[in-house]
């Protein structure tokens, strides 16, 4: 078995995410992991205090490799809101489970500067602190919200069930057609524009009117 001086916090994360898109997050075991690793499992403690930590690096590694560059001042707020949508999407869809490993992290340092990025351009647009965090908290939430029902649901069947009648429920028959042939990008990418114009439309922009 390796000895815990070969290891790197770098190195355990890479194989932890290697594991994750293995077995799934509910096999993904600290005990897997260090079997994976050839070391004892005390070892990986010398690095990670517990498992939370251990998801947390790995939901800020997810981040790193797809997550964009902080927005340069002047960006316009809709661009900067769709893209920080579409790159969260590919980050937790890199891995199997990856939102549900998001889900249970809290934000690291190493997402602060693209944070404090996205929130000065929404202040200097006219929004508020707790418009602007309103707005961050519904773009990711509907992305994460998203994300895990798409995982969740990967290969499996989507339409209607086959007890529903087209004549006693019509529009939902037809929902659950649309729901399995459109694109899955084309419908996330319909909501989010939803969510942003609707942001745009509803007056807030420009209100200051917090306490």
């Amino acid at each position: 078995m390796q000895d815990k001086i070969n290891l790197t916090r770098s190195s355990i994360v890479a194989a932890a995410l290697d594991l994750l898109d293995e077995v799934g997050m509910d096999d993904l075991t600290t005990r897997r992991l260090a079997e994976k690793l050839q070391i004892r499992s005390p070892t990986l403690y010398w690095h990670f205090k517990n498992k939370r930590a251990l998801l947390e690096a790995m939901a800020e590694e997810m981040m790193a490799e797809h997550i964009a560059s902080p927005p340069p001042p002047g960006t316009d707020w809709r661009a900067m809101l769709l893209e920080s949508g579409r790159s969260f999407r590919r980050a937790m869809l890199s891995h199997r489970d990856g939102a549900r490993v998001h889900a249970m992290a809290r934000p690291s340092l190493r997402q602060l500067p693209s944070a404090e990025a996205k929130v000065a351009l929404l202040r200097a647009a006219g929004f508020s602190g707790v418009q602007a965090l309103s707005v961050l908290l519904a773009v990711s939430r509907y992305t994460v919200g998203w994300v895990l029902e798409e995982q969740s649901l990967a290969g499996e069947h989507t339409g209607a069930p086959a007890a529903i009648s087209a004549q006693t429920f019509p529009h939902m028959v037809e929902m659950f057609a649309l729901a399995e042939t459109l694109p899955p990008d084309a419908l996330f990418e319909a909501g989010l524009r939803m969510i942003i114009e609707g942001l745009a439309q509803d007056g807030a922009v420009g209100r200051r009117d917090e306490a």
